[in-house]
């Protein structure tokens, strides 16, 4: 049980009473007769044949209020899209996958490459893209939640608790994000938002003095958290990056298009652990490495958008700001931790603190030295105008993909 203290200036819904998810569902299937849900579910082809998604689709065959589940499925072959769809037809709500993969999407996706208007990488940010053009699309749905497909502590909860502050009619907002402990198996968890986003974002504010944004940032309890809901009305402004920086660049959007008042976070789960991501000391291109920098790179960006001015000197200052206040963390954890009963590797947690201090330099240096970098997929509304009659195509892609698949499998 939570406090119901409000930090920052985003607000909070506590969990205070725990209600029961039975208690949530009731009110949100009464939501849905004047607001249907849907809910988007980025996927790899091997999170099917893991532990978490298999139980988190017998957890939304239970899910009355859903009235469409999209799925974006990458990394399938075509022997592999025909199982995905035997396995998500178990679901009772109308359901798509999108065959990331497939040769009609990618034709589609080669001629808005051609028009210059079409992720650039492979990757979770393009994945959610092409989910979310299909929401438009299919236009189904007013409210949509996301979350990943490898919560290995999924439970029905979370997701009325994500979905019911874009879901009930007597709330204004438009945006809602999750957050959550990251402890598991005995561990306090979640490295990048303890030891990178948070004493970034802290650094931030020591060298360049009080920002809106960066207050803004820093009220988000969990700002690396992958769950969150929108309405249908965020879909079309929204312009999201294609790697790691994917979370803070959603963040970063809903500040520059909404009010903050029309923007909330939500407590969703008591415990939360999903598959974790390698430290990768030695190698900044992959695991929580590269993760570090594209972060770092984003909150740059962002802020050069402001009128910040960077240069290596303030890089420099800001790397060495960021060490100090990440190392100061290190012992608050550390007393949490051992106040809770977990365990916590202080030498561990240093030697992330040292590669993230590092990799603050690299996406600095990154950062100055491509000025006309674009990291950013196109917003939809741009992609329509680009090519009127995308969603139409998009939405008829993945319709005949799925009806010539489930006719032969009798799916």
């Amino acid at each position: 049980m939570t406090d119901f203290y409000q930090n920052g200036i985003i607000t909070t819904l506590h969990n205070l009473t725990e209600r029961t998810h039975e208690e949530l569902e009731t009110e949100l299937l009464r939501f849905s007769e004047d607001r249907p849900m849907a809910l988007i579910l980025p996927s790899l082809y091997s999170e099917l044949e893991g532990e978490a998604l298999p139980k988190i689709i017998s957890d939304l065959k239970q899910v009355q209020y859903l009235s469409e589940i999209v799925i974006g499925l990458d990394r399938a072959d075509e022997a592999q899209y025909r199982s995905a769809l035997e396995f998500f037809s178990v679901l009772p709500q109308n359901f798509r996958v999108l065959w990331n993969d497939g040769p009609r999407l990618r034709a589609l996706d080669a001629e808005l490459q051609s028009l210059g208007v079409a992720p650039r990488e492979m990757g979770k940010g393009r994945n959610v893209w092409y989910c979310m053009g299909y929401v438009l699309a299919s236009n189904r749905a007013e409210s949509v939640a996301l979350h990943d497909c490898d919560i290995v502590t999924y439970d029905r909860e979370l997701l009325a608790r994500l979905i019911y502050p874009v879901a009930n009619p007597l709330f204004n907002y438009e945006f809602c994000k999750g957050f959550y402990a990251r402890i598991a198996n005995g561990k306090l968890n979640g490295r990048v938002s303890r030891l990178l986003v948070t004493p970034l974002l802290r650094s931030f504010k020591t060298v360049l003095g009080y920002r809106d944004y960066l207050e803004y940032m820093d009220s988000f309890r969990y700002p690396l958290a992958g769950e969150f809901s929108f309405r249908r009305d965020v879909l079309k402004d929204i312009r999201i990056p294609s790697d790691w920086g994917l979370e803070i660049g959603v963040l970063s959007e809903m500040y520059r298009n909404y009010a903050h008042n029309r923007l909330c976070q939500v407590d969703i789960t008591k415990c939360y652990d999903h598959k974790h991501q390698d430290l990768s000391l030695n190698d900044d291109q992959g695991g929580l490495s590269k993760m570090s920098i594209d972060i770092t790179k984003a909150l740059f960006r962002k802020l050069a958008t402001q009128g910040e001015t960077f240069t290596s000197e303030s890089i420099r200052s800001l790397k060495a700001t960021y060490y100090r206040i990440a190392l100061d963390f290190i012992e608050t954890y550390y007393n949490d931790a051992m106040m809770n009963g977990l365990t916590l590797d202080i030498h561990q947690e240093e030697k992330a603190v040292e590669m993230f201090a590092s990799n603050i330099m690299k996406a600095g240096h990154h950062f100055l030295e491509n000025p006309m970098e674009r990291p950013f997929i196109p917003s939809w509304n741009r992609v329509i105008s680009a090519m009127p009659d995308v969603l139409k195509r998009l939405k008829a892609a993945v319709e005949a993909d799925q009806e010539e698949f489930s006719r032969k499998e009798g799916v």
